[in-house]
């Protein structure tokens, strides 16, 4: 349970502010159909952070010993720092397909190689829960992006970025501080 809530938390923070969520303001206002953009949202972060897991976990099973504790560390400090850099939209370059579709496709690409698709595969290794770390950081999208697309552009106005920003780059550094601290186990 603590993987899974973790998990879910670290990304509904870390989330706030990112390309994918301001990518799921931009679909929300172009499309106006909510219900398929949140489907290709659920669909494409199970599918990418299924992946993302399955990965982090192999690693920590395969890649074991204190220097692969410190290394998952370092990640999470790095992904502290990580946070605090804002992410700008970009134009999904999608244009056949349908609205479930467009977003499923431009959702999976833009989250490849994201802080959250990184902090996937580092719960993963942290926790050896694939299916709770997915189901928790999947949870933690929707948590972010749900209110996006439901309310476009106006959360913008609402969230104070920065904030939110420094509360995730805590959470990480917290996280990574205690792997050091203590190990991964």
């Amino acid at each position: 349970m603590e993987a899974f809530l973790v998990s879910t938390g670290l990304v509904a923070l870390a989330e706030i502010g990112d390309k994918t969520q301001l990518l799921a303001i931009l679909l929300a206002a172009r499309f106006r159909r909510p219900w398929p953009i949140l489907g290709g949202i659920v669909a494409a972060t199970l599918l990418n952070h299924a992946l993302a897991a399955a990965v982090g976990a192999a690693a920590a099973e395969w890649l074991s010993g204190p220097w692969f504790g410190r290394a998952v560390g370092l990640g999470f400090l790095l992904m502290a720092a990580w946070a605090l850099v804002p992410d700008r939209a970009d134009e999904p370059r999608v244009r056949d397909g349908g609205v479930f579709w467009t977003t499923a496709l431009a959702f999976f690409l833009v989250e490849m190689g994201d802080k959250t698709q990184v902090a996937t595969a580092l719960l993963a290794a942290r926790y050896q829960a694939v299916v709770a770390v997915t189901a928790g950081t999947t949870l933690g999208m929707m948590l972010a992006n749900a209110p996006a697309v439901w309310l476009g552009e106006r959360i913008t106005r609402v969230v104070p970025l920065r904030w939110v920003r420094l509360g995730a780059a805590g959470v990480f550094a917290a996280l990574g501080l205690w792997v050091l601290a203590f190990g991964l186990g």
